[in-house]
């Protein structure tokens, strides 16, 4: 039999009831952006220069033959018609066919972010626990020279672009000591040990840009837990530093970077363009930047709201680990305001 009160059991109603008004209206908000970056993708793509059917048949193509292939293509019609048009198919999970395959969409989209998600998660897993110990490290000896080292250190790998960075990296372990194949994409029949070999070089540049970032937020959180009250009462009832830490220090400090973590994965899947062209991995990146060369519109339009819905659907689930590991969300109004 429960031993709640009924004073506990309206509380805790009170408490579930606050959760999910906050977890719905973020679901709302994430709604409403995917409606606006529908619009704006769609108008993105309008606003490309050059003619859809001269893209498609070349320059030397008749003119009549280009009107006839854009009035097939239906990007003759008003805006508000193929907007109309596009979006309901999309809605029914419908991406469309590609103008310069003249295939559906949908396959392509799916095999390039398979492919951009081997990437992404294998640089998640790499970067998010090192920069998570080096920010944890670094807080545990803050003002010393391992502190400035791992914060100077992480600040300079975040502002290098990843251009520069994988360059200098094709260059010295590709190029000079041949250590590393500089292509990303493996043989159709490569193990996974070769897959990884060759997946090595493009997770690098993402290591060195990511790591500073999520190394900070630890590193901030970290130093605020080892001053709260809650730090001082554990050590002064005796516990050992490592229980300490691990019970009371790193459970608040990290809550903040879950929500960092989150917003990098949607990055590392969606936002792979330079290292996807530069070590010619066949991303979900590489196909969006190729579409956009091609004004292949249903293929840019989809890739790129495709990443829209990755980037919230992340946000919408740190949302959610964030009000349930941390109790002091777990006691605010839908509006975010402490009760």
């Amino acid at each position: 039999m429960s031993t709640l009160t009924p004073t506990a059991h309206v509380a805790d109603f009170a408490k579930t009831k606050r959760i999910v008004r906050f977890i719905g209206v973020r679901v709302l908000l994430a709604l409403i952006t995917l409606w606006l970056l529908s619009m704006i993708v769609f108008a993105g793509g309008q606003l490309l220069p050059g003619d859809v059917g001269r893209a498609i048949l070349g320059p030397l193509a008749d003119a009549r033959a280009v009107a006839a292939l854009n009035h097939q293509l239906g990007v003759d019609r008003p805006l508000l018609t193929q907007y109309a048009g596009w979006i309901s198919h999309f809605l029914r999970g419908d991406m469309g066919e590609s103008y310069a395959f003249r295939a559906p969409v949908a396959p392509f989209i799916g095999n390039a972010l398979w492919a951009s998600a081997k990437l992404g998660a294998l640089a998640f897993v790499v970067v998010v626990p090192l920069g998570i110990a080096g920010g944890v490290y670094a807080a545990l000896h803050a003002g010393r020279w391992i502190d400035r080292l791992i914060s100077i250190g992480g600040l300079t790998a975040t502002v290098v672009p990843e251009f520069v960075s994988s360059i200098v990296l094709i260059l010295i372990f590709g190029v000079w000591l041949q250590w590393l194949p500089i292509e990303a994409t493996a043989p159709a029949d490569a193990g996974i040990l070769t897959q990884l070999k060759h997946l090595i070089l493009p997770v690098l540049p993402l290591v060195f840009v990511f790591f500073g970032y999520i190394a900070r937020m630890a590193r901030a959180g970290t130093v605020e837990a080892l001053d709260a009250d809650y730090t001082r009462t554990a050590i002064l009832k005796g516990l050992p530093q490592r229980v300490v830490i691990l019970r009371h220090v790193l459970r608040n400090a990290l809550l903040p970077t879950i929500t960092v973590a989150a917003t990098q994965l949607g990055y590392m899947i969606g936002g792979l363009v330079v290292v996807e062209t530069l070590f010619h991995y066949q991303g979900i990146g590489s196909l969006i930047y190729t579409a956009a060369r091609g004004k292949d519109f249903p293929m840019l339009e989809a890739g790129v709201l495709t990443i829209g819905v990755i980037y919230t659907a992340a946000n919408l689930i740190a949302d959610a680990l964030y009000v349930v590991l941390n109790p002091r969300l777990r006691t605010t109004d839908s509006s975010g305001d402490a009760r």
